[in-house]
């Protein structure tokens, strides 16, 4: 039965509440385009920041606010679109997807796969610029991050939450350490994300399927830009790969991302800011190129217990031309940066790889980020290194030296032949104190030079097999106790006798 008076009053009351929406798009006209840029009239209300879409279902983001027009760089290619289009507010900020869902997968800047594996089911974004954790959110950085390569582990030690710049000229294995970090993280809990800016299609795919080789890729996430993409897309990608990191961080996790690399990045920022005609300064690089890598640096952070203790560690490389560190991006990133990790040509031909001047590179974390056991060996490296490394510039000079001085530089050498490392062959840190445990206290010393790799594959074989005890007590305790140290002097001993 209908009630007709019933109906009649929630008719009434539904006019008495009604109010009329107006939505209101704000609607811009393309009055110049070129070079994936647009300068847009009439979009009065635009943020900074903001995307806005072209006719043609292209995004933008506006950067140059003026009086009379918008400047925006496109994300994506211009040729679809021409003088006289319309631009509409989105009234979102530059935003990326995020999430656990993106791990194992490759994707562009804006989140989308690239890697032909279909739609990724992302429900949640987060803007690329965000506010970088305050001093009060943060905790010291004291956990560390094993990259697996002996050279850095003991002498240049990373934490969680640190930011070390990795530097050299091209082709001196920059990629190679973070890569091989990466492949140290499995059964550690360190998500990676990998940011490739401007490198080729063809070696992303190589190291895509690499770490899928290595069983790296279902912890990673590779976001990848090529040379050839519109010049904002390569410098939002370190905005982007930072997002989709930060998310993971305050869900209380650990997560390690390498931007490869930065001297692109501000490359691509400086051809954009030419082009908006804002003014140049030093080697044609806008004013703001410091503000840009400081505000994406900073977001890494090792969280305080309050807020969950998650962090984000970041390897920044930089690529350097003629070894010239004192150029205006290297000296930048090195002032933002709690560290650098030097590597020289003149090494690397040496066939000391990786090639780290140990001399140049500092962790201004130092012995903080390093389990006891490692920090018990590595004073005494660092020790014989620094001696060694003056001895041997002295005796390129002089003719007869006596035997205390010989007995130093072949001892220098010995260590500095344990520190090479093949590419893709971490090391577990237990492992790693055993070696260098041996070579401090004059285990090696009978052993010639040449056949140095053979005794350390041998030796970390025979540690394994014979004595397993000795590194799970020193991976458990994260210390070198009297009994294992014992332990240790008796299997080195017997494994010289075999060797």
């Amino acid at each position: 039965m209908i009630n007709a008076d019933e109906i009649a009053g929630i008719l009434k009351q539904q006019i008495a509440t009604f109010t009329a929406g107006v939505q209101e798009d704000e609607v811009g006209t393309v009055i110049e385009v070129g070079a994936n840029l647009a300068r847009v009239y009439g979009l009065r209300s635009v943020r900074a920041s903001e995307l806005v879409e072209f006719a043609n279902g292209l995004q933008g983001v506006a950067l140059n606010l003026e009086e009379d027009n918008v400047g925006v760089v496109i994300l994506g290619s211009d040729e679809g679109i021409k003088e006289g289009d319309k631009v509409r507010r989105t009234g979102r900020i530059a935003s990326v997807p995020v999430g656990e869902a993106l791990l194992g997968r490759v994707v562009d800047p804006l989140g989308k796969p690239v890697d032909g594996k279909g739609p990724i089911g992302v429900k949640k974004f987060r803007t690329i610029e965000n506010v970088a954790p305050s001093v009060v959110a943060r905790q010291p950085v004291k956990q560390p991050l094993q990259t697996g390569v002996r050279a850095i582990d003991a002498l240049i030690p990373i934490g969680r939450g640190q930011r070390e710049l990795i530097i050299g000229d091209r082709s001196t294995g920059k990629t190679a350490i973070v890569v091989d970090t990466i492949i140290n993280q499995k059964g550690k809990g360190v998500f990676c994300i990998y940011v490739a800016i401007g490198q080729k299609n063809s070696t992303v795919a190589a190291l895509a399927q690499l770490l899928e080789q290595k069983g790296a890729m279902e912890y990673t996430t590779i976001v990848t830009v090529g040379p050839s993409e519109a010049a904002a897309l390569r410098w939002i990608a370190p905005f982007a790969g930072c997002a989709m990191g930060e998310e993971l961080m305050y869900q209380n996790k650990d997560v390690l991302i390498v931007y490869d690399d930065l001297t692109k990045h501000a490359q691509s920022y400086r051809e954009m800011s030419l082009l908006l005609r804002r003014p140049p300064g030093r080697e044609a690089y806008p004013g703001d190129i410091f503000f840009l890598h400081s505000r994406l640096l900073e977001r890494a952070a090792k969280l305080s217990d309050e807020m969950g203790g998650g962090s984000l560690t970041a390897l920044p490389i930089i690529e350097t031309q003629a070894g010239d560190f004192a150029a205006y991006i290297p000296t930048n990133v090195i002032s933002i940066t709690d560290g650098q990790i030097y590597l020289t040509p003149q090494l690397f031909f040496q066939g000391i790889r990786p090639a780290v001047d140990i001399g140049l590179s500092v962790s201004r974390v130092g012995g903080s980020a390093q389990i006891k056991a490692m920090k018990s060996v590595a004073g005494q490296l660092k020790l014989e290194l620094a001696q060694y490394r003056d001895l041997a510039a002295f005796a390129k000079l002089a003719s007869d030296l006596d035997r205390a001085t010989q007995m130093q530089l072949l001892r220098g050498e010995k260590l500095t032949e344990l520190l090479k490392q093949p590419q893709y062959q971490p090391m577990a840190v237990e492992d790693q104190v055993a070696v260098l445990y041996g070579a401090t206290k004059g285990f090696v010393n009978d052993i010639p030079t040449p056949r140095l790799q053979d005794w350390l594959r041998g030796f970390v074989a025979f540690l394994h097999d014979k004595h397993p005890d000795i590194a799970t007590a020193i991976a458990q305790s994260g210390q070198l106790a009297d009994d294992t140290t014992k332990k240790l002097d008796a299997a080195l001993a017997e494994f010289n006798k075999s060797f």
